[in-house]
């Protein structure tokens, strides 16, 4: 943030710096985001990959929320080595663009997996007959598929910055905002599109999907509420991915798009500026945590996630039970009855 500050060191010795406490932030809260990240997910994608034969259309978008969110994990030790470093990177060019490219390829995946899930419910509840018809397997894979190519292509402008040699601090930067000129206002031109169609229309999707489903479960009759099943799972995932949006995506889009128009402003003095950073860097932790919340989604609103964690468990225990009886020596009483059965 030195670039963006610069000009301001008359009033710097009035506020404190956002370093220590954007390194503290970041480094703690990404390591806690790791952990819990690697195990949920992790679980959750051992359970549905080893499940597969009971496989359905939800269970298609599952497996793939699960290995984007492994994916975007995966990068944030990076991170966290970044600022324990107290903002000094030392990977290279090419891990820098790559750590900033995954956060967003799983940020707006995990948008998109949550839509077509919120889509693919909405279908089950209220057109069960044509559900039948439209929603399958292969069409799953291909949305996925879909989704892939189109955010991976889109979120691609994150790929062109890289890291940046710092002279005032002789540290080697990245993850940083650019200094104000033109590749900030590249940056906020593409904010407004990654907000539009990134946030903005999936959100509203899935705002529709959900109120046509509590509309259809409110004007079934006593017979048709026998399907509780369904209606259980459908109310769970309603709050589980709104709680998902209010706590985690829509903070950091509006903070985004607020922090972006205000560096465009040359009337803000340091200690604005200090604010926002701050506000900047838990709203990005926030966004960073929709990989701990997406595990919640399979467990509580998994078409069968329960069922399917049950079965593996079975079928370990059988398993177990089968090489502990393979080992297990056979007594001369066993020998004896085995005798007199084959005699008999």
């Amino acid at each position: 943030m030195e670039n963006v500050t610069g000009g301001l060191q008359d009033n710097s010795s009035q506020c404190e710096s956002i370093d220590d406490f954007r390194n503290q932030v970041y480094s703690t809260a990404y390591s806690l985001i790791t952990v819990l990240g690697l195990v949920g997910n992790g679980f959750a994608l051992v359970v549905l990959i080893r499940t597969y034969r009971q496989s359905s259309p939800f269970h298609v978008y599952m497996l793939n929320l699960a290995v984007s969110d492994l994916l975007c994990v995966m990068t944030l030790p990076l991170r966290v080595l970044y600022y324990v470093r107290k903002g000094d990177w030392h990977e290279g060019d090419f891990l820098c663009r790559i750590s900033s490219y995954a956060l967003y390829v799983n940020l707006y995946c995990s948008i998109y997996f949550m839509a077509a899930m919120s889509f693919t419910r909405f279908l089950a509840i209220v057109f069960p007959v044509q559900n039948l018809r439209l929603v399958t397997e292969n069409r799953a894979r291909l949305v996925c598929g879909a989704i892939w190519v189109v955010i991976c292509l889109l979120s691609s402008p994150f790929l062109i910055s890289g890291q940046k040699f710092d002279p005032i601090t002789n540290k080697t930067k990245c993850f940083e905002p650019p200094p104000p000129g033109k590749s900030l206002k590249k940056l906020i031109a593409l904010n407004y599109v990654s907000l539009m169609v990134g946030f903005v229309l999936p959100f509203l999707v899935i705002i529709l999907c959900y109120a046509g489903i509590v509309r259809t479960l409110l004007s079934r009759t006593h017979a048709a509420r026998r399907q509780r099943g369904t209606g259980t799972r459908a109310i769970r995932m309603i709050v589980i991915v709104l709680l998902t949006f209010l706590v985690s995506f829509m903070p950091y889009h509006v903070q985004r798009t607020v922090h972006l128009n205000f560096l465009s402003r040359g009337d803000t003095t340091h200690c604005e500026n200090v604010s926002m950073q701050k506000l900047v860097v838990v709203t990005l932790c926030l966004a960073a945590a929709n990989s701990c919340f997406d595990p919640l989604l399979y467990f509580f609103s998994g078409e069968g996630f329960r069922s399917r964690l049950s079965s593996l468990r079975q079928s370990m225990k059988a398993s177990t039970m089968q090489r502990t009886d393979r080992r297990k020596p056979i007594t001369a009483s066993e020998s004896g009855e085995n005798q007199q059965l084959k005699t008999g």
